[in-house]
């Protein structure tokens, strides 16, 4: 993270936001922990602040990697089905 003494925007405090509730469907945190961060979250002002609200927390995966591999999948299947689809029609 930047310095922790810069002060924290309002789209920042919203993705820690978004990353607790994150944690919160993963089983990380109960829904009374899930509470308590948001609302110690909205209060921050540092980034420093933001920072000790999910310290004991792991860092995030990175979906988008994920989706990629799944991506690819899925068009090497569809590949397959044209290329099959193919082969079929001219064994007619």
């Amino acid at each position: 993270m930047t310095d922790p003494t810069l002060r924290a925007s309002d789209a920042e405090r919203y993705r820690i936001v978004a990353m607790l509730e994150q944690h919160t469907a993963a089983g990380r945190l109960s829904l009374d922990e899930y509470a308590e961060r948001v609302d110690r979250v909205l209060a921050c002002r540092t980034h420093g602040e933001l920072a000790a609200v999910t310290a004991d927390l792991p860092a995030q995966e990175k979906p988008r990697e994920e989706s990629r591999h799944l991506l690819w999948a899925f068009l090497a299947a569809a590949l397959v089905l044209v290329l099959f689809t193919v082969v079929l029609g001219l064994a007619r």
